[in-house]
Formats: structure tokens, sequence, C-alpha cells
């Protein structure tokens, strides 16, 4: 089989993503957020899934690219008869009016490159995962679509008549779709689209500029940025894993997951990545998502939660839907809210620490101190000597997990210095108690004939979550344990070209197939941490090409052929890859002139 590659580029202004197909084809797009139903899914089904694409006649040849440094797409379409032509996509985001401007507004600019192409523009929203087919208007210069929970509207200076009936013309001029979800564009077409395209770029390069990234494989570490950026929904600060559902871990896997919610469990990973590349807005809003949902919940956090911080995430399946390349099954909503999954509490903790440690914060920002750093304890507490799913969201089985108890430890250690600066004794004290107890719990896990820390208290299986014991230092870097512990997992879990298995014993739906990426970023960090920072850079540079042609990373790669796997672009695969160029960088720490 050959390789797969998701053929898709991203764009998004923090209110919604659209995913752009090489093909032209807007395969994915969600309004009016993140998790409502899809207005274009292609991804999902081909013929329920609705099309919005701007193709030529007969054979054609594309090329796709992003503007330098922002979240503006190109395509370009090489014709048979030697016509071009290019497709600009974008999600206007701007700042006006002293707020940002990011409406449900997805705007294509069409122009001609060589000659004068015949091109067709065919645009069939859907709504409720494909079971609404939306009643067409026409107007003289736009086209509006009714059925679903808002209006739509496709505002155009081409001839609305070719829009209507799919007709071929010839392209010889500049042309704009808007298209608007509830409120339309209600200004001069082709002025506006202008304006909007070139504050938009002019927003994403200065975003940049802001932004302190190492040369350390620059463009690599730019793009995963700006992917990042817009996997935010800044409404309420949360940040989802990925825009899209049911992209299977593997053919014929069914580990097909809805992905559009907001992981606690990755909030360390997130902010550390925010944090090194200097981004504070965008950490500030995700401490106010993680504050709102901590003072919501009386006792026990879930792992995930919707965008805008509710707890009910149902999941079920659409039966009707033939699913990706045929994959089902379709889940909409994620049943591992439902599970117990305790390094929440010390990664909720470990998130709110640099309102204590980092200075840039001012005082004021630490308001109710004493009552929040108890609050969390309460919570590290009473989960402490609990058994749990574990990072994994193991469906039917709860351990004693390493992993756990290591952001239960981190947690009390992030609780021990809050309680120092703000005077608070006592809480200092029960800090210091509880980091004793989830130490203990890891060393359980620790195996004295391999030297390595297994998966869980009594269990012989070994997780590449582990290598968190010295990412965060639980285990001195620099120690012998942990060169030992290194080796050990590489033995196991390592697999060619710098991938890495989360692990290879079976689960509730048997031994995975694929390797998760993420920890193969891990594993780079971990060989940097440890001073093999020369096999962090080749395991590195190894690990770039498995990027598809817009340098996008998806959650899973398959060891054999190195195709692509998974819901896509992962958020958290971006992270990781920005964590360990980080590391490496930190490590070089050379002239830029060597």
């Amino acid at each position: 089989m050959a390789k797969h590659t998701y053929q898709t580029g991203i764009i998004g202004n923090c209110a919604f993503i659209a995913h752009v197909n090489k093909n032209t084809n807007i395969e994915w797009l969600c309004w009016p957020r993140f998790d409502s139903t899809f207005i274009f899914g292609g991804l999902l089904d081909k013929n329920k899934g609705g099309e919005f694409s701007i193709l030529p006649e007969g054979d054609f040849t594309s090329h796709q690219y992003y503007l330098e440094n922002t979240n503006v797409l190109i395509t370009e379409i090489s014709c048979a008869d030697g016509t071009s032509y290019k497709v600009t996509d974008y999600a206007p985001r701007f700042r006006e009016h002293d707020r940002y401007y990011k409406p449900l507004m997805l705007i294509r600019q069409i122009e001609p490159i060589e000659g004068s192409p015949r091109i067709r523009v065919k645009c069939e929203p859907v709504s409720d995962y494909g079971k609404t087919k939306l009643t067409v208007n026409r107007g003289s210069n736009h086209i509006q679509f009714l059925g679903g929970e808002e209006k739509i509207r496709l505002t155009t200076n081409i001839p609305v008549s070719y829009v209507f009936d799919e007709q071929h013309f010839v392209l010889n001029e500049t042309k704009y779709l808007a298209m608007t979800y509830g409120e339309p564009l209600e200004a001069p077409l082709i002025s506006t689209c202008t304006r909007f395209l070139r504050e938009t770029i002019a927003y994403w390069r200065i975003w940049i500029k802001h932004s302190n990234i190492a040369t350390f494989y620059q463009p690599y570490v730019i793009r995963a940025a700006l992917a990042l950026k817009i996997h935010q929904f800044e409404d309420t600060g949360a940040i989802i894993a990925a825009s899209t559902t049911s992209l299977p871990e593997s053919p014929g896997s069914t580990r097909n997951w809805d992905y559009r919610y907001c992981w606690l469990r990755d909030t360390y990973y997130v902010i550390t990545a925010l944090n090194h590349i200097g981004h504070f807005e965008e950490m500030e809003k995700y401490f106010a998502y993680v504050t709102d949902i901590s003072f919501a919940e009386d006792f026990r956090y879930q792992p995930l939660y919707s965008i805008t911080g509710q707890k009910n995430i149902e999941e079920f399946i659409l039966e009707d839907l033939d699913g990706y390349l045929g994959n089902k099954p379709v889940r909409i909503g994620n049943q591992a809210s439902e599970h117990i999954q305790n390094d929440i509490y010390g990664q909720v903790m470990i998130s709110v620490l640099p309102l204590y440690t980092d200075h840039r914060f001012v005082f004021s920002e630490r308001k109710d101190s004493a009552r929040w750093v108890s609050y969390l304890l309460s919570k590290i507490e009473r989960t402490i000597d609990e058994k749990d799913a574990g990072i994994w969201e193991f469906r039917n089985m709860a351990n004693i997990h390493a992993y756990s108890n290591l952001f239960q430890w981190a947690g009390a250690s992030a609780a021990e210095k809050m309680a120092k600066t703000i005077g608070n004794t006592e809480l200092e004290a029960q800090a210091v108690s509880l980091k004793e107890r989830a130490a203990a719990h890891i060393e359980s896990c620790y195996d004295p004939i391999r030297k390595v820390y297994t998966n869980s208290a009594g269990s012989p299986n070994l997780d590449a979550s582990t290598l968190q014991l010295i990412l965060m230092n639980y285990i001195d870097p620099a120690s012998q344990r942990a060169k030992d512990h290194l080796i050990a997992l590489e033995k196991e879990l390592k697999a060619s070209n710098g991938l890495f298995y989360r692990y290879k014993y079976a689960d509730d739906f048997g031994k995975p197939k694929t390797t998760f990426l993420i920890c193969a970023f891990w594993y780079v960090e971990a060989l940097a941490a440890v001073g093999r920072t020369n096999d962090a850079i080749r395991e590195f540079e190894s690990l770039l090409q498995f990027s598809n042609h817009l340098l996008l990373f998806s959650e899973d790669v398959d060891e054999k052929d190195g195709s692509q796997w998974g819901n896509f672009p992962q958020a958290y695969s971006h992270v990781g890859l920005m964590n360990a160029a980080y590391r490496i960088a930190m490590k070089l720490d050379r002239p830029i002139f060597l």
C-alpha cells in the first residue's frame, strides 16, 4: 500500500477551523463552534458531507502552501491545457476597535496565473452531520442556504447563475467568495476582502515576530505554533486536541475518536509550549478556562470538557456516515469524559504555578491564593491512593499508574512553592506530605531487576508516559537511574526512524498497531535531558519526514510505511515538537553565526 498522508491544510481564526484539500475542496468545517455539526464533512462521507470546490475542466495537478508565517493557505491548480490559477483561503483575524475581529466567515480568492482557465464553483453545505440538505435561495449577488441552525450566505462577484447551476466559466480576473454563518457580509465585497486579507496577513506575521522561537528547525516550530494557536477557542480559552472526529488510529482498528474537546491532562505540555514561545495572552486565557472549570467542580475533574467547560459529552455513533476511507464508526462525543484520570489534579496545579513564580504576572492576579491552593491540594489528597484509567484512558483497566502519581507528585511540588510564596506553612506541610505519598506509589512501580519504572504497580508492562519521570526531574536526568530507565524503554518501545509506541501490551481494543507521535517527541526530549544531545538531534530530524506537505503532523504514524493516521492535525503532536525543539536548542545554546 502507498504511504497515507492527509492531503489537507487548515485555516482558522480562533473561532473555527476549516480543512482545505489539495483539490480545493473544503473537506471539513464545523460551524458555529469547533464541536458543532459539520457544514462541510467530505472527510467522513464524500456523498453526505457536502462540497465546496473550485475545479477546472479536465485533469489538473496542484501545489499547496502557506503564505510565509501565516495561516493563509494557497492552492495552485495547473490545468491540462496549460492554464493555471490559484485559490487563497483564509479566515479573517485582526485587531479592530480594540478587540479581535474573528467572524464566522470563510473567504476564498480566485486568481488566474496563466491564461484563462475554465473553472466551476460547486458549493453544497449541509447540516446535522449530513442528515439535512439545505434549501438554496438565489439573490442578486449571493446565494443563501436555509434549513440549518442559522442561515449561511455565499456572497460573490462571480455571476450567481454560474455558481447556482454549477456551470464552468472563464476566469480572466480575480473573483471572491465570502461564506458567512448567521450575520451576512453587508459591505463592498472586493474592497472588504482585499482589506481583510491584508489585515489577516499582517496579524499572523506580527504574532510570529512576537514569538520567542530559537533557530533550531525554526520553520517547523513556526508552523507548529501557528497550528496550535488556531486550536484555541478564544471565546473561552479552551485548546482542543484536534478539529476532527473519527479519523482512525489505524485502518480497520475502530479506534476512531472525537477530539474536538479540551483535555485537562495535557495542560502542562500546552502551558510549557506557550511559555517557551512567550505568548502570555494565550496562557492567561487558558488559565481562565481551567479556573472556571475548577470552581464549578465539587470533587472530581473529568479528563476532558467541552470548549465552554460543559461536563456532559455523551458519545454516540452516526451509523449513516461512511467514515474516513470507509473506516467506521463515526463517533460524536467522547466517553473518556466519564473516566477517572488522577493526573489531572497535578496538571491543574502546575498550570497555575507561573502566577506565583513568574514575575511577569502581577500580584493582583494571585487573588484567593490560600483558598485556591487548599482547594486543589484537597483534590490531590482525595485521589492520591486511587486506581485510575491512566493517561491512555483505558476503558476497562484501572491501576496505580506511575504517570498519574508523577503528576500528583509534581502538583504537590508546585503547591509547596505556592505555599512558600504566600507564607502559608500549613499548606506547605500538607504539600510535602502528599509529595512523599505520591513518590511512594511511583517507587512501587520500579523494577530493580530490569532497572526501569513500569506503567503501574505490580505490572511488568512498560509505557512511554514514564519518560516524563526524566523530563519532570522526578529522576535526576544526570543520574544512572535515568539513563538505565531510558535504555530499557528504548529497547522495548522504540520503533524505526525515531518513532515510539505508547505501549505494546493489549488494551480494550487489542495491541496498538501504530506509534504515537507525541511519545516520539518525548523520547527526543529525554535523550537531550540525559545528555545524549547528538542522538536527540538525529531522532528529531528523522521525525520530520512524518509531516504532510504543509509540515502538519497527525496523532499516529505507522512504523511500517510512515503513514499518517489519527485525528489531524493533532495539536498535541505539534506541542511535542515545539517542546522537543526547545529542549535541544537550550542544550546547543550557541551563537547564531555558528
